[in-house]
């Protein structure tokens, strides 16, 4: 299959992208920089040099290609609608990724939720991420233009990418900021949950949907759950340093900035992944991110 991917140099889409060449899938992927252009060809990845800006490049390499995944930003509302116009009418796979924050809460840090979502738990967003929520509505609602759509939605993701990108965002930006720092520090209290997936059951999750998703479907990947309080205390064995402290949002939101703060770091994300065991056979090979911190989280 000839297959268009955006965010080809990425964290999440590199790791894809591996494990569709393995597949023998042919990959054109979208890029900006030269230099990586260069490094994703060596993968076996063509390069495509244009940004997700670029409407006329995302409709046209939507319209060759035998299917499209857009790894890049679950955000850019204009890069769905490009893409999702190059598609229309074709019945070709489309493959968004979303992310679990769309179900967070206001926590910051400070309780632990009790509500667990799975595909068909009706939700309302918080404000922060209403403008997500509604590009994936644009996503699935593409089924009724002819379009195999469907929304890979992963949780807090961990473990080494297999592409350009080696890093994941949640747990080592606070890995990072603790060996600069000499200490871990939670958001609040740290007592919020977030469900979470390593990246190479991730990667399975689209090679699965890329076969076999009905139109319109919507999927969460998950494997696993743990507190942030709880992922720090691994990081800080991990690293060596004492217990973990209290980050008082206001501080917090300085260094993370305000919406990652809340959203990424402060708020509850408990989901579960019940149509993509389901509907697609998923069998996820990793059980534990606090496992692999304390195993291989980089020191």
């Amino acid at each position: 299959m000839n297959i268009f991917l955006t965010g080809a140099t990425g964290y999440i889409g590199g790791t894809v992208a591996r494990r569709l060449l393995g597949d023998g899938h042919r990959l054109r992927g979208l890029v900006r920089d030269a230099d990586k252009g260069r490094r994703l060809a060596a993968m076996g990845v063509e390069p495509v040099m244009g940004g997700l800006d670029d409407a006329t490049i995302l409709t046209v390499e939507a319209r060759r290609a035998d299917a499209v995944i857009n790894a890049a930003s679950s955000d850019h509302r204009g890069a769905v609608e490009a893409l999702v116009e190059g598609l229309a009418g074709s019945n070709k796979p489309f493959l968004h990724t979303s992310g679990s924050s769309i179900v967070a809460d206001e926590a910051r840090g400070d309780f632990a939720s009790d509500k667990i979502y799975d595909e068909d738990t009706p939700f309302v967003p918080v404000a922060g991420k209403q403008a997500r929520v509604a590009i994936d509505d644009i996503v699935r609602g593409a089924a009724a233009r002819g379009v195999r759509s469907a929304i890979v939605c992963p949780t807090m993701i961990y473990g080494f990418g297999l592409g350009l990108a080696r890093d994941s965002v949640q747990i080592p930006r606070l890995a990072a900021l603790a060996r600069k720092a000499g200490v871990v520090r939670h958001v609040g209290k740290g007592l919020n949950v977030w469900s979470n997936v390593h990246v190479e059951d991730v990667a399975d999750v689209f090679r699965l949907a890329l076969a076999k998703a009905p139109a319109g479907a919507f999927y969460f990947v998950e494997n696993g759950e743990a507190s942030y309080r709880d992922v720090c205390v691994a990081i800080a064995r991990r690293l060596g340093l004492g217990a973990p402290q209290v980050w008082p949002f206001a501080e917090a939101a300085k260094e993370l900035g305000e919406s990652s703060a809340a959203y990424s770091f402060g708020s509850n994300s408990r989901v579960r992944g019940k149509r993509t065991r389901a509907e697609l056979g998923w069998q996820p090979k990793h059980a534990s991110a606090l496992d692999w911190i304390s195993k291989d989280l980089p020191l």
